[in-house]
This record gives C-alpha cells, structure tokens and sequence, in this order.
C-alpha cells in the first residue's frame, strides 16, 4: 500500500534545524520581485537592503521546505508516494511573531491529515518552527498525490471557504513577473526541474518551465501587504491560499483584495491569460 493512514498518521518525523541570514531573505525577496520596477525606493530597499531589511511573512516557507520534500521522496513513514504526480495544493502559514533577519530554529514536522479523495491522497504535513511551545511560525502543506487515493480512509475533507464578497475588490495590484524569475527563486530551495528544465516541464505536461507555486504565494502576500498593509510586514497574522493554476515566468500576477473584517480575501490570476492562481485565500491581521 503505497499510503497508509496508520502508518503516517502516527509516525514520529525527526525534527530539523534550518538557519538563515540577511542574504537569504533578500535572496528569496529579489526570488519573488522586490525591487524590479523600483529598487531605490524606499519601500522596496525594505526588502533588499540589509540596512532596512524587514522579512516578509511568507519567507517562512523556506525555512521549513525541507519537511514537504521528505513527504513526497519516501522519507515519511506511510507516505511511498511518486513524487512526479504530486501537485502542491493548498498553503496555511500562521505567522506567531516577527521573524527576524537572521535564526536558527528547530522544525517539528508530522502528517496533519489524510484524505482519501479516490484518485488522489490529500495530505497536508504541519511544521512548527521555533523553541518547543513557543514556535516562530507554523506551516501547512497540503498536497494532491495522484494516483494515491483508495486505501480506505476518510474523503471528506474541510470545505473551501474565502469566496471573494459580491461586490468590486477594495483594491488590484499587478505584480509583472521576470522571464527567469523561477531560476532566482529556485535559488531559496526549490530546485524542482520543473521550473527550470524544458524537457523536464514537457513530461508535466507544459511547454516551458513554471514558475514555483510558492514563488506565486510570496508575489501576492507582497502585493497585499504593500497595497493594504503599508508595508507593516508585522501586520500578518495568518496566509492561506489554494494553488488553482500556473504562472509563467514574464506573465503578470493580478491580485484583487476585498476588506472583511480581521480578513483580506483575495484571489489572484495572470493578466495575460486571465488563469486563475490562487483562490479561496486570505490573509488575517492582528
């Protein structure tokens, strides 16, 4: 049984240390366009300079990376998934301080939940990131392992919620995109060939490299912060967003954002194509 739920459930997942520094977040902000239309103001120096530097919330998903690649590589108990029919689903980062410039944490990794959605498992693996009992930052992911399902277990998993109001965004940003785009940010750690091999993008069933679902998430949560935040990078409280469709690397991100309440509700497609991106999303505030 290529999942099993008792399995993977219960398995104690050793726990990892990642460390960053300065270099590493701008690295992963230059990786998701900070500073591309204009990188001497004062704004975007925020995120590329040193002497300014604040972190942008979703950086915290690279640090805790290495925990969804030991899911979908046969390095968790219960889960010999092929890693090629894996389609990263859904993000959820709950964000419990600041995160600083520089760190060295602890990542405490465990399988969630597991769905059986019949042709596919629906796993989301949970990183606390931090001292044991006061973590850092929390990640979810969930991913999509087709040809997985079937092994019997639960298939009603939670609902999508965050439909956008019937009513005009509050606000749309567009975020363009550079042409090698995936080849900066893959530098954070994503070294799927996928985003920076043609042929390789070809037996995915694309005609040319993709850009990196996460590289996608960190475009909007800059968008969001920059456009509705004032830049206060410490505003975010929680980010949640389904992967609904690709970006190529040169297209333009447009993301509509909608006020509601502790929420911004948001969706995000490519002005070029009009594809969806990401949907059922939202970013809390606290």
């Amino acid at each position: 049984m290529a999942v099993d739920p008792a399995i993977a459930l219960a398995a104690a997942i050793e726990p990892f240390t990642t460390s960053w520094d300065a270099d590493d977040v701008i690295l992963y902000h230059l990786g998701i366009g900070a500073g591309l239309n204009k990188p001497v103001d004062p704004a975007e120096l925020a995120y590329t300079y040193e002497q300014r530097l604040h972190v942008l919330p979703s950086f915290a998903v690279v640090p805790a990376f290495r925990a969804l690649v030991e899911a979908v590589t046969g390095q968790v108990p219960g889960l010999a998934i092929n890693p090629i029919m894996v389609l990263h689903g859904e993000q959820d980062l709950e964000v419990h301080k600041p995160i600083p410039t520089s760190g060295t944490v602890v990542h405490r990794p465990r399988v969630a939940s597991l769905y059986d959605k019949g042709k596919a498992a629906l796993i989301t693996i949970e990183v606390e990131s931090g001292p044991s009992g006061d973590p850092i930052f929390t990640n979810r992911f969930t991913i999509f392992a087709r040809g997985e399902g079937g092994f019997g277990g639960d298939p009603n998993s939670p609902p999508p919620g965050h439909q956008p109001p019937d009513r005009e965004p509050d606000a749309v940003a567009e975020s363009p995109t550079m042409s090698h785009q995936a080849l900066i940010y893959r530098l954070s750690g994503d070294k799927n060939p996928l985003h920076a091999d043609p042929d390789f993008a070809k037996l995915g069933g694309f005609d040319t490299p993709i850009l990196h679902g996460l590289c996608t998430y960190g475009i909007v949560a800059k968008a969001v912060v920059d456009t509705l935040l004032d830049g206060d990078v410490t505003a975010v409280a929680r980010y949640q967003v389904r992967f609904t469709g690709v970006v190529f690397p040169g297209e333009t991100v447009v993301t509509s954002m909608w006020r509601e309440d502790d929420r911004i509700v948001l969706s995000a497609t490519t002005r070029e194509r009009g594809q969806p991106v990401l949907s059922n999303a939202a970013i809390w505030t606290g």
